[in-house]
């Protein structure tokens, strides 16, 4: 169904003066897109009296007449006017503009809304006039109303919810009561963005930042929504936690001498000795950014807002395990790796390391590499990690054992013998 431009052109049905408001109105200057269906209705609620179908048996013919021109007038200022659904479309909405006659307007201007159907109020604004007749738009409509409401946001300094609709070169379009926003990458996330990280659909919360009626502009923030949800997540995080707590935090980086992690926001640090029990520079390594790890906290600066993390906290202590495996005085054997002028170093096992002091070397002196030696076990030196054997201590245990089994295996002397032996 198409609208007669002839119909509405012919002087016989609306006065000259109409005509030439008609004719002369300007194109549109493009305003953002979408608005909410809520604020929509409250507009066709307000608006429901210009329809010219409306109370039709309560008036006159020239009442109703008047009613119209009056609507058409309304409609070739361009002003928002609520109007009746005679037919819809594959792609279409028709509405009565009185008359007799209809308007368009694109389907897909309804596509975050429920379909209108025959009978129900719709807000439009003019657009044009085309081949196909009289353009209305919904959504100019829409946007009009959600103009106000984003004003008065932008005005009270409130968190407002939006969507982003599209992904463009330099940041976002939001959604915001229907009003079209700009978020640039910089304002998008904690610290800002070099390239997008939210995805088209994605629902957000911002701050209106900048709104300029007179461009019709509007820019938001999400960055400002994060940063202060971030000091009020770290300032309850502070409040919660204690030395001595194993919590999981991320890998934000590493360096030369530390691991840093961030944990609930708040930025930590591990020290290159509490990375590890053994060979902290190798194991150092291990640790890549974005890696989730478990860490123990082992100091906290509150008014810096900053923590002392350890690795090796929540691992066992090496030195502890060989003290339990190699206690002192137990006999071991153990292969000479390499000697040096302090010592002879050792493994026992092939998977622990030991240590012999030249003081304890046996009767043979300095041991040879690959040789196999038995010794004592004297201690464990718990910052290198190794057990302390001794071959010295050995071999005086070995001979106070032959001397006592051969005390024992003697035979006793009787008095009778020590007398026999004086005579």
């Amino acid at each position: 169904m198409q609208v007669n431009e002839e119909e509405l052109q012919n002087p016989e049905q609306k006065p000259e003066e109409t005509l030439k408001q008609e004719q002369s109105v300007p194109e549109m200057t493009a305003l953002p897109e979408t608005a909410t269906e809520k604020q929509a209705e409250k507009t066709e609620s307000a608006e429901t009296s210009e329809n010219p179908e409306e109370s039709v048996e309560n008036l006159s013919m020239d009442q109703i007449l008047e009613a119209e021109s009056a609507l058409l007038k309304k409609i070739n200022a361009r002003e928002m006017v609520s109007l009746k659904v005679v037919q819809v479309t594959e792609d279409s909405v028709y509405v009565n503009i009185g008359e007799k006659k209809e308007a368009v307007i694109p389907l897909s201007e309804f596509e975050n809304e429920k379909t209108p159907q025959p009978g129900d109020e719709v807000s439009a604004v003019f657009e044009r006039k085309g081949r196909e007749g009289t353009i209305m738009s919904h959504r100019r409509a829409r946007e009009r109303v959600a103009y106000v409401e984003v004003k008065k946001l932008f005005e009270a300094g409130s968190r407002v919810k939006g969507k982003i609709t599209d992904i463009i070169k330099g940041g976002y379009l939001v959604d915001i009561s229907g009003l079209r926003a700009f978020m640039p990458l910089s304002l998008s996330e904690l610290g800002g963005a070099h390239k997008h990280y939210l995805p088209a659909g994605a629902k957000v919360k911002v701050y209106i930042t900048d709104f300029s009626e007179k461009d019709k502009k509007v820019i938001v923030s999400r960055r400002k929504v994060l940063e202060e949800d971030d000091k009020v997540r770290k300032e309850k995080t502070l409040s919660e936690i204690k030395e001595n707590d194993v919590v999981r935090g991320v890998v934000s980086k590493t360096t030369e001498d530390s691991v840093l992690v961030r944990f609930q926001g708040i930025d930590g640090a591990v020290s290159l000795e509490n990375i590890s029990w053994k060979d902290p520079k190798e194991a150092m390594t291990k640790y890549k950014r974005g890696m989730r790890v478990k860490c123990k906290i082992l100091a906290i600066d509150r008014e810096k807002e900053f923590i002392s993390f350890g690795f090796k906290q929540i691992m066992p202590n090496p030195a502890f395990m060989l003290r339990r495996k190699f206690p002192v005085r137990s006999k071991v054997k153990a292969t000479i790796t390499s000697v040096t002028d302090a010592g002879a170093e050792a493994k026992i096992n092939d998977n622990a390391d030991a240590f012999i002091s030249a003081d304890d070397y046996g009767a043979e002196g300095t041991p040879v590499v690959g040789a196999e030696v038995n010794a004592i076990v004297v201690g464990v030196n718990m910052n290198e990690f190794k057990v302390k054997l001794s071959i010295r201590r050995n071999e005086e245990q070995e001979d106070r054992k032959r001397f006592q089994s051969y005390f024992k295996e003697a035979p006793r002397i009787t008095l009778g013998q020590m007398l026999h032996d004086e005579d």
